[in-house]
């Protein structure tokens, strides 16, 4: 039998018996679209991602770490690598803290690579 047949019959049959009557929101408009300001062919991406836990705030963090290590690649200056390099630390410890609070747990390696820069500089 066909799905869609099936699903047409049990909609019908939910109809007739009363199984849609009094659903929350029932006569009310629908909420705004979150993504309406987004390209129609992102919206379902967008969504996914939302539905899986991932934030704008994640991404935009992720963006803006892959800038950051394209600009300490093609930079000459060592005082501007380490700036940078500082820069990329501080986003990816925020990174990192965003991703605790989802319950993701993150790369220790680079938490113990960061820990034993401070401890060189300290010591």
């Amino acid at each position: 039998m066909d799905f869609f047949r099936i699903t047409e019959h049990r909609i019908k049959e939910g109809y007739k018996n009363g199984d849609f009557d009094n659903l929350p929101g029932m006569g009310k408009p629908l909420p705004e679209d979150e993504f309406a300001n987004l390209p129609e062919d992102l919206r379902m991406a967008y969504r996914i991602m939302k539905n899986a836990g991932f934030t704008q705030e994640e991404t935009s963090l992720k963006k803006e770490m892959m800038s950051i290590q394209d600009l300490i690649r093609q930079c000459g200056d060592n005082e501007q690598q380490e700036e940078l390099t500082k820069e990329l630390n501080e986003k990816l410890l925020k990174y990192n803290s965003v991703l605790s609070k989802r319950g993701v747990k993150t790369n220790s390696s680079i938490f113990k690579n960061y820990e034993r820069k401070i401890e060189n500089k300290l010591l």
